[in-house]
């Protein structure tokens, strides 16, 4: 008998680039569905993380002044027991800051 069992995963990135690769990755790499993964601030404000990235950094290199960087961005799932050390380790691929599963 296989284990069917499911644990959400959490996992906090410092730029809205690095979570929105950690949702590809779970898409493409791990299988789950896109309707099966959440995104939210960590903080109570709007944010597109703590640090900048993507569109956020100007061709110059300068980084724009009206980007929401409120704080970090956590991605979470549920992910079948099978699945949560290759997620784990997909994650820390990313560099995520903390990863945590209930």
């Amino acid at each position: 008998m296989s284990d069917d069992s499911t644990t959400t995963i959490r996992a906090t990135f410092k730029t809205r680039e690095a979570a929105d690769l950690a949702i590809e990755h779970l898409v493409q790499s791990h299988g789950i569905s896109r309707s099966d993964i959440f995104v939210q601030p960590v903080a109570s404000e709007n944010s597109a993380g703590s640090a900048p990235s993507g569109g956020d950094v100007l061709r110059d290199g300068d980084v724009r002044t009206d980007a929401p960087l409120e704080g970090e961005i956590e991605v979470s799932a549920d992910i079948a027991s099978q699945k949560i050390a290759a997620v784990q380790r997909s994650f820390g691929d990313l560099d995520a800051i903390r990863v945590s599963g209930r």
